[in-house]
Formats: structure tokens, C-alpha cells, sequence
């Protein structure tokens, strides 16, 4: 019989497996000693950017981009962090699209219509009646029929180097605030009046001398007599920004603005540096507070709506439709002189032409009439 020992084979096995059991003893001690001493954690910096927005720090606007912040930064668990300035912090409002371009700011929170006049195709995701959309179904287009690629294509025609998200869409704004009711067309000749975007163009050729201020310039324009009438946006914001104290009669409804959304931006070259989660946060955090901005803007907007009348005497009055009218008339003229003008322009404006005249009609014939139905219950019977 043959000595096991004496075989080749079998001592090369032999010395293999003391091998192993000399590894696996050695490394089965280094992860006792590990386990031995508390694992050393070395924490990391959140990446922090400088946001401003276009808004005066008491504006629930301000607050809006506030709560993108939030969000944000809790969805990261800190790893980014979006510190919000108000206007005028680094730059004045009107500057801030060409401050995050060249990185003088991280990003930016405002509405696109701000930037009509590098090329006035912008104007068309706030100003006018979007035929027919309202700004729910604005976003839908700019989402799903095309807006988003058309918005970078005129970003990079300008050299605009930013990334763009749109959210929040925006009730309809009302007509604005004026000393006495407007009860015609021709009541608005005349009038020296704020507003932006492509409204400014649609107000003019109805007669109207339109200055477009900046939202924290309006009141103290008014108060001065440099402005017979102003819009801004809502009850919340106009109440805050002091309207009431200059003038008691507001007039509701109106096409100049009545399918608006905000505009969030970042400094693309900083945005497109971020790891991959982290860019699907801050695409996330836009859907996220598009819905928490319209719950909210429901809520606060119809409390200051109240009050306003209760508590400060402001007269709220409709619109009349012959100034409907005429607004949607002289749209009319705007949109046509535009896109002859501007191939963008007319780019944009078939885009949304071919959604609309799908989508508008299809929630005009499914939607039910919501104002049967309050007044059924609230109107004052017989």
C-alpha cells in the first residue's frame, strides 16, 4: 500500500489547502479587527447653487420657487442643496435668463415671457389664448406635443446656454386693477398701463400706452400716477404687493394671460455636471410642484380673493365680453404680424394650433359645466 505522504500528488494537495486555511484564518482576523474598531464615515459636501428668483421676497411666487427648493434639496437627502434669493439679489429681474446663462447664477425661477423681447416666439408659453388651451393644457402641449424641444432650440439660437423645466400652471389672470370699471373697448384708449410679454403688443393695438414693469415696480408706479391701470397675476400676489392700497375696482378674466406656467432654469454646463440621479430629482421636483403649486394657488388665492372684499373694500367686476372680444381680435392681428416676421414664432404657434385643435376640443366637449353646479348649491334661490 502507498504512503499517501510520499505521493506528489497528494502533497501538492496537502500544501494547497494549508494555503487556504492560512488565507482564510488571515482574513477572517483582519474582519474581526474591522469589526473591532467603529467604521470612520467621511461625509460629503452637499453641492450647493445660487438660485434667484424674479420675484420680491413677500410674493407667494417667491414662495413657489421656495418650495422647488424644498423639494429638491429633501429628495437629495441633502446631497444639493438650492439656496433661493429674491429679485434683485444678484441681478435685476429682467437679467436673471442672461445672469444663469453665464453662470453668474446657478439657476433662476421666473416666467418665460420675461425674456419676449430677445425672441418674442417665447411669449407664446404665457401670453395670449393659447386657442383655446388653458394652462394645464398649455403644459400638456409643451410636454407631450413638442413645446419642450421647440423651447431649446430657441434657447441655443440665442446662445443661451440653460437647461429649462416649466411648471405651475397659472390661473387665469385678471384684466387688472383700475380706478374706476372699464365697461368697453374704448375705456382702455388711453391708459397708461403695465403689462409683459406679448400682452404688451395685444394692449397696444387696442389703444393702450403699455409700460412693462418688473412685479415689485408696480404698485410704487401706480401710487406715483405713472400708471392709470396695471396687471400682475393673482389675488394672492397683488394683494401682497399692495394693489389695494392704490386702487378698489379689479377686473377679472382676461385673454392677455389666461394659460401662463413658471419657468424654472439652471445653467446647463452645471446642470449637465450633476450625477444622473440627481438630474432626475430636479426633473421630478418640477412635476411635484407643479401639482403642490395649484393646490396651494387654490387655497390662498380664493382666501385673499375674500378678504380683499371683506377686509379692504376691493370691488371685483367681469370683464366685459365686448373687451374679450376685442382682445381675442387684436390677438388676432398680433400673431399674424409675428409669425410673418419670425419663423420661430410661426414654429411655435402651428405647434400649438395642431394640439389644441385636438385637445381644447376635447375638454370643452367632456368637461361639464362646474358653474351649474356651484350655483345650484350657493346661488340665491328665487
Amino acid at each position: 500500500m502507498q504512503d499517501k505522504t510520499s505521493n506528489p500528488e497528494t502533497q501538492a494537495e496537502t500544501t494547497t489547502s494549508r494555503r487556504k486555511f492560512l488565507t482564510n484564518t488571515a482574513a477572517g482576523a483582519a474582519g474581526t479587527a474591522a469589526m473591532a474598531f467603529p467604521m470612520i464615515s467621511v461625509a460629503q459636501s452637499p453641492i450647493t447653487m445660487r438660485f434667484q428668483s424674479t420675484w420680491p421676497a413677500k410674493d407667494i411666487f417667491h414662495e413657489y420657487a421656495l418650495d422647488y427648493a424644498k423639494l429638491v434639496n429633501d429628495m437629495s437627502g441633502g446631497r444639493l442643496k438650492i439656496d433661493v434669493l429674491p429679485a434683485g439679489s444678484v441681478v435685476k429681474a429682467f437679467d436673471l435668463l442672461d445672469a444663469v446663462s453665464k453662470g453668474t447664477l446657478d439657476g433662476g425661477h421666473g416666467v418665460i415671457a420675461y425674456w419676449y423681447g430677445k425672441n418674442s416666439a417665447l411669449a407664446l408659453w404665457g401670453s395670449g389664448p393659447a386657442f383655446g388651451m388653458d394652462p394645464n393644457m398649455l403644459l400638456a402641449w409643451h410636454e407631450y406635443g413638442g413645446g419642450k424641444a421647440l423651447v431649446q432650440e430657441i434657447y441655443q439660437s440665442l446662445g443661451m446656454d440653460v437647461t429649462s423645466f416649466m411648471y405651475g400652471p397659472m390661473p387665469t389672470q385678471p384684466l387688472g386693477w383700475f380706478k374706476k370699471p372699464v365697461t368697453k373697448p374704448e375705456d382702455m384708449k388711453g391708459l397708461k398701463y403695465r403689462t409683459v410679454g406679448l400682452a404688451v403688443d395685444v394692449f397696444t393695438d387696442m389703444g393702450v400706452a403699455v409700460n412693462a414693469l418688473p412685479g415689485g415696480e408696480i404698485v410704487p408706479a401706480m401710487d406715483r400716477g405713472l400708471l392709470d391701470a396695471a396687471e400682475f397675476n393673482n389675488a394672492s400676489s397683488d394683494r401682497l404687493l399692495g394693489f389695494p392700497d392704490v386702487a378698489k375696482v379689479c377686473m377679472l378674466q382676461s385673454f392677455h394671460q389666461c394659460s401662463e406656467q413658471f419657468e424654472i432654469l439652471f445653467n446647463k454646463k452645471k446642470f449637465d455636471a450633476l450625477p444622473a440621479d440627481l438630474k432626475s430629482i430636479i426633473s421630478n421636483a418640477a412635476s411635484a410642484a407643479s401639482a403642490e403649486m395649484s393646490w396651494k394657488a387654490i387655497d390662498r388665492y380664493s382666501k385673499d380673493y375674500f378678504e380683499m372684499q371683506e377686509k379692504q373694500g376691493v370691488k371685483f367686476y367681469k370683464t366685459p365680453d365686448p373687451i374679450l372680444r376685442a382682445q381675442l381680435e387684436s390677438w388676432d392681428k398680433v400673431i399674424a404680424k409675428k409669425a410673418g416676421e419670425n419663423p420661430m414664432f410661426k414654429k411655435v404657434l402651428d405647434s400649438q394650433r395642431a394640439f389644441a385643435a385636438r385637445a381644447a376640443r376635447w375638454q370643452n366637449d367632456t368637461s361639464v359645466s362646474y358653474r351649474m353646479a356651484y350655483d345650484h348649491f350657493f346661488a340665491k334661490k328665487g
